[in-house]
């Protein structure tokens, strides 16, 4: 299995992002938050030199349009111009941690990455091959159970064609 390692994209966190919210300041750095969808409660520490960005900016927040910000609080640009950071990253809370916006990486023979599967059965791609292969051979594979539960059999069946015409499919974790 391949580790997920995190792009620091932002885009996860500008579309779920909008169901975190801050429930209480408690110190400069720390707030207790909840997850709108679960409803559950976490404690977050905002990490150094990001205090007062944070601090108060987290009440009526909207974008420019005046509808309300659906990006989370603790997102903001790198400083150094390249994706955006997490000023809560060692303290995110569950949701986050779990998250996976891709589920397989595609390697090619000689072990280069050539693609990524997101979603449920998507692929991202410039291997014009491997695009072929997934959508005449693999984007028609059930990937869901009647019961909506994931089917178990659709991993290594994806894999298993992969590794048919050459390509690896390495689950992350």
């Amino acid at each position: 299995m391949a580790e997920f390692v995190c792009d620091w994209c932002g885009k996860c966190c500008r579309s779920f992002g909008e169901f975190i919210r801050i429930e209480r300041q408690l110190t400069e750095r720390d707030y207790y938050c909840r997850y709108g969808i679960t409803n559950d409660l976490f404690l977050v520490h905002v990490q150094p030199g990001y205090a007062e960005d944070i601090s108060g900016t987290f009440l009526d927040k909207k974008d420019e349009s005046g509808n309300p910000e659906k990006k989370c609080t603790f997102l903001r640009k790198n400083p150094d111009g390249e994706g955006f950071v997490c000023v809560v990253y060692p303290t995110r809370p569950p949701v986050c941690r779990e998250f996976r916006c891709y589920r397989m990486l595609i390697r090619n023979r000689e072990g280069h990455k050539v693609g990524k599967v997101i979603g449920q059965n998507e692929i991202r791609t410039a291997d014009e091959t491997l695009a072929a292969l997934w959508k005449e051979q693999v984007s028609h594979l059930p990937h869901t159970l009647k019961s909506q539960a994931p089917d178990p059999a659709w991993m290594p069946n994806v894999m298993a064609i992969l590794e048919h015409h050459g390509y690896c499919g390495d689950p992350v974790e």
